[in-house]
């Protein structure tokens, strides 16, 4: 059933065909502005954060791949859910014989993994084409990045299930979703990489969650992590996420006994 969900979650994206056609144009342009403010700032200072020229702009490229996907700055189910929180929709999502949580982690992968095949190739391709990238040259490294990717789009998700769950109080979460877009906007590595930060700054936005979304995966893709210190980086980010998951689960047990719709 979950998977069926999430195969309709990614048909349902797939028909939007000129949203899509305009947010790789989106991504495309403001990774080229972000490719030559990282050049200028690259040659002023070699070697800032780790990284070599050809690494800081294939991070600028595979973040504009991942934007999406991982739903950095939001925008996925959260509204729609929100929405149905403050109707009282909810109610009967509830007495579904499916799991609520479950249910909307399904939708959100095949949304997920829409968006990683429809917005995220092309403007790599291009980024690739236009400037010297670090590609990786071994196929272990570009699966090690999916799997990267998709813990990632599972943190992502658990967050923003904790962002949504927050109308059940609030009745219109948008004020939430704000702090949540500022927080993923900043802390994901998706203006600059998290290496960059310094000192107990970049210690403690490294340790944050958000850095699961696109700083970890960059850094796999780059060659960053190898053997023990991967599998240091999964664990990162599988803690995150089952402790996250785990926190929407329990705020979830507690939001479903008060079910409240507004004005009534």
């Amino acid at each position: 059933m979950y998977a069926a969900v999430a195969g309709g979650n990614f048909r349902r994206f797939a028909t939007y065909r000129m949203a899509t056609l305009a947010g790789v144009f989106t991504n495309t342009v403001f990774g080229v502005i972000l490719a030559y403010t990282y050049k200028a700032l690259w040659d002023e200072r070699p070697g800032l954060g780790g990284y070599d020229q050809a690494q800081a702009l294939t991070y600028v490229w595979l973040g504009q791949a991942l934007l999406m996907t991982v739903a950095a700055m939001g925008g996925g189910f959260e509204s729609e859910l929100m929405e149905r929180i403050r109707t009282g929709d909810v109610a009967t999502d509830l007495h579904r014989p499916a799991d609520l949580q479950t249910w909307w982690l399904a939708s959100d992968l095949g949304r997920a993994a829409f968006h990683l095949l429809g917005r995220g190739v092309v403007p790599m391709t291009f980024g690739a084409l236009a400037f010297q990238l670090a590609l990786p040259r071994d196929p272990l490294t570009w699966l090690a990045t999916l799997l990267a990717v998709l813990l990632g789009v599972v943190v992502s998700f658990a967050l923003r299930y904790l962002v949504a769950l927050s109308a059940f109080w609030l009745l219109d979460g948008a004020g939430m979703a704000q702090i949540a877009w500022l927080a993923g906007t900043f802390f994901s590595g998706m203006l600059l990489p998290l290496n960059v930060f310094p000192g107990a700054l970049g210690e403690i936005a490294r340790a944050l969650p958000w850095s699961a979304l696109i700083q970890v995966p960059a850094d796999v893709f780059l060659g960053k992590h190898t053997g023990a210190g991967l599998l240091a980086v999964y664990a990162f980010q599988a803690a995150w996420a089952a402790g996250l998951l785990a926190a929407g689960r329990l705020l979830q047990g507690v939001a479903t006994r008060r079910v409240v719709v507004q004005g009534g």
